[in-house]
């Protein structure tokens, strides 16, 4: 594929690189700067829910168990009805039932607290969860941490032998809060074909050089649309 054509437009809109498969085969691939690792931002919640994915596969975490009892020495004095329905599934969906956005690009560097999680759970929580749609780092930045408790690693070394090592990715910089645990609603950097072989690992529903590594059963529930937000909804 030629991209001359794309090349002016991409200028001007800053783009840095692209990198194109089609039908299993590359088509086009163009950078106007190294390509090196670069912060993903949001993306980063993909790879956080594909490490709950692979948690779920491994029977270490449950979608329908409660953050009541998922992060029970992690609870405020007082416990809300609305904290005490959610669950782990309301961490993925951006319909946790807390009314406003946190843990935010500008809000993290401002934070005195140093426990995120406890921080996180003492928000109040303002609507019935899965009722309402919030953008919201903490319900990923949550489901992180889970994972991590429960496999007793970061999610770098958690996912390196059951992903990254089958995808070619050594060991990322990923974001960690001041307690230590990674940053799971942001702040992870991949290259351009990095994240490009992420993606298609997504498209061949958990399959990589013909193994299948996560179940594709996860790939399409994670990936089809989970709540109307107005517009193209959130999955």
């Amino acid at each position: 594929m030629n991209l001359d054509g794309f090349e002016p437009k991409a200028k001007k809109l800053g783009v840095l690189g692209v990198k194109i498969t089609q039908h299993g085969k590359e088509i086009a691939y163009k950078t106007w700067d190294e390509e090196c690792r670069r912060n993903v931002y949001s993306a980063s919640k993909s790879v956080t829910s594909c490490a709950v994915g692979f948690a779920v596969q491994e029977g270490l975490v449950s979608l329908s168990e409660r953050l009541v009892d998922a992060f029970r020495e992690d609870l405020p004095e007082t416990v809300g009805e609305y904290l005490e329905q959610a669950t782990v599934r309301d961490l993925l969906t951006m319909c946790l039932g807390q009314g406003e956005a946190h843990l935010m690009g500008g809000q993290r560097p401002l934070y005195k607290e140093k426990d995120w999680v406890k921080l996180s759970l003492s928000l109040p929580f303002t609507h019935q969860p899965n009722t309402r749609f919030v953008y919201n780092n903490v319900g990923p930045y949550l489901a992180g941490v889970l994972v991590q408790r429960r496999c007793g690693c970061d999610l770098p070394s958690y996912l390196t032998p059951r992903l990254f090592s089958h995808l070619g990715i050594t060991h990322p910089t990923w974001e960690i809060d001041p307690m230590g645990y990674t940053f799971g609603a942001g702040g992870l950097f991949f290259t351009l074909s990095e994240l490009h072989t992420f993606g298609l690992f997504y498209l061949q529903n958990g399959v990589w050089n013909g193994k299948q590594l996560l179940s594709p059963q996860w790939i399409q529930e994670s990936t089809k649309k989970q709540v109307e937000n107005g517009a193209y909804g959130y999955g």
